[in-house]
């Protein structure tokens, strides 16, 4: 697939999701390029990085770091951004492939596709955590710096 296309239905389906997750409208492009930046890190990072559970990682992180920024721009929460951009990295035809496996009988395929699914939405979960803490900490450097600043000034 190219990456134009893929950029534009990464971007579609996040801004889809943020619609049926009743997004305020003023959010949905944001939302849509949330998602559509988590894909092409993830792409980019399946081209380099050879794995798709590291390239996850990578593209959920960036997910969630877009997320905060412009949940601090909108003055909003981050999960409305975070929800919404994380949908194209979610391993949904691996689990899809897991269970057809299973109904079909062919239980070591199975295990294949559900352990990939797995660790796929594990690296999600890193991702958005790493990303957590490590906002949590520019934050807080940020506020130190501020009150530094005030407590300067006022002598």
């Amino acid at each position: 697939m190219n990456w134009p296309l893929e950029a534009f239905l990464s971007f579609l389906a996040a801004a889809s999701f943020g619609v049926i997750f009743n997004t305020p409208r003023r959010t949905l492009l944001s939302c849509g390029l949330v998602g559509m930046t988590g894909w092409l890190i993830y792409r980019t990072g399946v081209i380099f990085l050879d794995d798709p559970v590291q390239a996850t990682f990578a593209g959920a992180f960036g997910v969630a770091l877009a997320a905060h920024l412009l949940a601090k721009k909108f003055k909003m929460p981050m999960i409305i951004f975070s929800v919404a951009g994380i949908i194209p990295l979610v391993p949904g035809s691996k689990a899809y492939n897991a269970m057809r496996n299973i109904v079909e009988n062919n239980y070591l395929e199975a295990i294949t596709f559900a352990s990939e699914a797995l660790m796929i939405s594990g690296a999600v979960a890193m991702g958005l955590v790493f990303a957590e803490v490590l906002m949590q900490i520019v934050f807080k450097q940020m506020a130190k710096r501020v009150q530094k600043k005030i407590g300067m000034t006022q002598n």
